[in-house]
């Protein structure tokens, strides 16, 4: 289904994580506690207090139509290079780098393991 998605950046201006959240919850707010959740790993989760939120998201193509203008490549490699810069250091090595962080809402996570839950076959014994 459909996501919104938003960098979240440390005070120093690293990112430090991608949230995303269902398309009916508030996007975080700079200064405010948000919980970023492992969507997989129930007790993988930490509070996350945002310096910048970066939304991530943009609709390219609408009713079969391009729905905004397009970037130049010197524009796109611009922000690609922007982007990386904010990445820590030990995201970028190449040897053993460190994973970035992708994690979810509390909302998107219970919504996401009910899913699995409800349509999951259940064994049964006799």
């Amino acid at each position: 289904g459909r996501k919104n998605v938003y960098r979240l950046y440390s005070s120093d201006g690293h990112a430090l994580i991608d949230l995303l959240l269902r398309p009916t919850e508030e996007p975080p707010a700079v200064g405010s506690k948000v919980r970023c959740r492992h969507p997989f790993q129930e007790s993988k989760r930490a509070w996350v207090t945002p310096s910048k939120v970066e939304s991530l998201y943009s609709v390219w193509w609408r009713n079969g139509e391009i729905a905004k203008r397009v970037p130049t490549l010197n524009q796109v490699r611009e922000t690609v290079q922007h982007s990386l810069k904010t990445l820590r250091q030990d995201h970028k090595r190449s040897l053993n780098p460190t994973p970035y962080k992708v994690g979810v809402s509390d909302e998107l996570y219970n919504f996401l393991h009910k899913l699995w839950l409800d349509n999951q076959p259940i064994g049964e014994l006799s």
